[in-house]
């Protein structure tokens, strides 16, 4: 399910790449991108340490500890970094959207911001660079034939609300002369977490079909192109501002489950189900599932990132084969 800036000019230099083995420093290193992110890092000979609710052994990465409630976090990571990447953040989809998972949803971003913004400020005056996730509900829930790109106005729902205070959150670094950059990310496709996961039960079971419409649209993203555009801001040291982290295949929800149920060689022929029942299901959170537009993937392209799965097809092919 739907998850969930510096306009870089032609006429602009080309990025440059840092050829240097860097520090990077991971809020939310444990989760789906966090992962396999620090692998990608790490074999590409960076350093990767990552921050976390509890001290962790592993032989990849060095673990440090915050408490972002109480406002600790450990100096050391923050000392040591060279480029922070900021993936923290409660999921948007587990759990109703009551009052108080609401403000958890907010605080987890925008308190985490604030907190490693504060200690930036106190203890590493050289850091190079801070690179942000956010979500593309930043541009409303609602399904228009619009596509969006990084130069329109954020929605008035509360995903775009929270998409909003949390990419003010990450632009405080720019107070510092500190490089930034915020990430605006679609649906990521893994087999083993996130939406893909929930979509392909229905299908294996033989009674895939549409959600609502089924022309609301699908932003997606295989995890490889999300990190790949991830390591591709944390090397360029001239880029900054916002990027959209969509795939260049604009896809609704119907072909979206349609072409999962192709791959899986599974039946689609069941009716759409109704919206009604979703909003029953999901309540507020329904909108995630039934609503969406096309996003544009253009801005990252022609900073020079090189999509290795533009097609839904082929992404899903190799996801799950």
């Amino acid at each position: 399910m739907n998850p969930i800036a510096v306009i870089l000019s032609r006429e602009s230099k080309p990025a440059t790449c840092n050829q240097h083995t860097m520090n990077i420093l991971i809020t939310g290193g444990t989760g789906l991108i966090g992962k396999r992110l620090t692998d990608l890092l790490i074999e590409k000979g960076h350093t990767v340490s990552i921050l976390s609710r509890t001290k962790k052994q592993s032989d990849k990465a060095s673990f440090y500890t915050w408490d972002i409630a109480n406002k600790k976090i450990e100096s050391e990571a923050i000392k040591n970094a060279d480029i922070i990447v900021h993936l923290a953040g409660a999921n948007v989809g587990e759990g109703r959207w009551t009052s108080k998972r609401k403000k958890e949803i907010i605080d987890s971003r925008v308190q985490s911001g604030n907190l490693l913004f504060q200690t930036v400020k106190k203890h590493n005056p050289n850091l190079k660079a801070f690179i942000s996730s956010s979500a593309i509900g930043y541009y409303g829930m609602t399904t228009t034939d619009k596509t969006f790109s990084e130069t329109d106005k954020p929605g008035f729902d509360f995903l775009a609300n929270v998409c909003l205070k949390w990419e003010n959150a990450a632009e405080q670094f720019k107070q510092l002369g500190v490089r930034t950059a915020i990430i605006r990310t679609g649906v990521v496709l893994d087999t083993n977490e996130g939406a893909l996961a929930k979509l392909i039960t229905p299908i294996k079971f033989g009674i895939g079909s549409a959600l609502g419409s089924g022309k609301q649209a699908m932003p997606w993203i295989h995890l490889e192109d999300i990190c790949g555009i991830y390591i591709h801001l944390i090397e360029n040291n001239e880029l900054e501002g916002t990027f959209n982290g969509v795939a260049p295949s604009k896809d609704n929800n119907e072909e979206f489950s349609k072409t999962l149920a192709f791959v899986l060689n599974k039946p689609f022929w069941f009716p759409k189900v109704p919206s009604f029942a979703i909003r029953l299901l999901l309540g507020k959170q329904a909108v995630i599932a039934l609503e969406g537009s096309p996003i544009s993937s253009k801005k990252v392209e022609e900073s020079g990132y090189e999509f290795r799965f533009k097609e839904l097809k082929i992404a899903l092919t190799d996801i799950l084969n």
